[in-house]
């Protein structure tokens, strides 16, 4: 059995939870959410969009499948601290590479395991996502809280900037293939600019293996510097933080969205679609993190299992006339996609990509596809 150090998880609210440390020793803040994913963790953790979070898994055995490069979802782990129920001693799988616990150590993440996460998780359904201080090899409570209370929160904080790529680059890898790895299509049809927020690895895999040539952009590159490449599509991807800050993507979009280039959004990406549409954002209680939240599309009736995580949303009574709602949550009713009327733009709050999850909405990538083809096909006629 390894010998763990002690550990103890905060909150502003004065809570304490004491379990052991299975990361790197020492003591990180943030804002504490909970998960409901089953599977997953590795790309949980590599998510850019959990910069600033502290992340509760409430399914009990985390770690089973260890960790391998093939599976993270950008260079680094993003999430400011990982909390767990279990630590399975033994992980067990034909691609693992190393635990967990290695993985968190070498990656300086705090992680505290041997923790009542059903109890934790019913504090931020009822008083929402708090302020709280992971510590490892640190135990003293008050000390503990007091850090917790400091945490400034995610509302008014510009993270995308933060976790943006620092300059331009070219994506060509597709999706991954059993026994190939991730393969390199042979050809592409599209020319794609991402914006990049925070984005995650496999939007662009699923991009690239639709026949899409993708160039990267930094969050704060300006409309001229992405029109200049002629794009084909505009892509605007996920990322953490709040979206109201952002004023340079916000400026950038309309800008985009003026040029009637087909531009679609994801998580981050559709909430500042909303406001460079005239929509305002608001900050939720406890935000949507999981791979089993249903939606419905309001076009076909169907309901479709999601991925998602974000802690903020666009606010349906603020939509223009030119935004129409195209998606709802059928957890709690928010707005969940949106499609401008008089310019070709779409944008959705959950994770078509899924990675962790059920690819149910991964059809909104071949819409977009199309939505270039059609596009290619008016110019050619002209």
């Amino acid at each position: 059995m390894p010998d763990f150090p002690k550990a103890i998880l905060a909150l502003a609210d004065g809570t304490v939870f004491r379990g052991i440390g299975i990361g790197a020793t020492g003591s990180s803040i943030g804002e504490v959410v909970f998960n409901t994913a089953m599977t997953g963790y590795q790309e949980i953790l590599t998510d850019p969009s959990y910069s600033g979070q502290i992340v509760t898994l409430t399914y009990p055995h985390i770690g089973n499948t260890g960790i391998n490069r093939e599976d993270c979802e950008s260079a680094k782990v993003h999430a400011a601290g990982l909390v767990i129920r279990d630590l399975p001693l033994l992980a067990s799988n034909f691609r693992s590479e190393r635990t967990l616990s290695e993985y968190l150590k070498a990656e300086n993440v705090m992680a505290i395991a041997d923790i009542d996460t059903r109890k934790l998780t019913r504090i931020l359904r009822e008083k929402g996502a708090q302020s709280g201080c992971l510590a490892s090899g640190e135990t003293d409570a008050e000390k503990s809280v007091a850090a917790a209370r400091r945490f400034p929160g995610l509302a008014g904080m510009d993270l995308a900037k933060v976790v943006s790529t620092r300059a331009p680059y070219a994506w060509t890898e597709g999706e991954w293939a059993l026994g190939k790895g991730y393969l390199t299509p042979e050809s592409s049809r599209f020319h794609v600019v991402a914006y990049d927020y925070g984005v995650k690895r496999n939007i662009l895999r699923m991009l690239a293996s639709r026949g899409c040539r993708v160039t990267v952009l930094p969050a704060q590159a300006p409309a001229a510097e992405a029109l200049a490449l002629n794009p084909d599509g505009i892509f605007l991807s996920n990322g953490p933080g709040d979206p109201e800050p952002c004023d340079y993507a916000i400026a950038a979009i309309r800008e985009i969205l003026a040029r009637g280039i087909p531009t679609f959004g994801i998580c981050l990406g559709h909430q500042l679609m909303g406001l460079a549409s005239g929509a305002r954002t608001m900050k939720m209680k406890f935000g949507h993190h999981g791979a089993n939240h249903p939606v419905k599309d309001l076009d076909t009736g169907q309901v479709l299992i999601t991925s998602q995580n974000h802690g903020f949303a666009v606010d349906a009574s603020t939509l223009p006339a030119n935004l129409r709602v195209t998606h709802v949550s059928l957890f709690d009713g928010s707005l969940q996609g949106l499609a401008r009327t008089d310019v070709p733009a779409f944008c959705f709050q959950g994770h078509p990509e899924a990675i962790p999850g059920p690819h149910d909405v991964a059809y909104l990538f071949d819409r977009f596809i199309q939505m270039m083809q059609d596009r290619q096909a008016q110019h050619a006629q002209a």
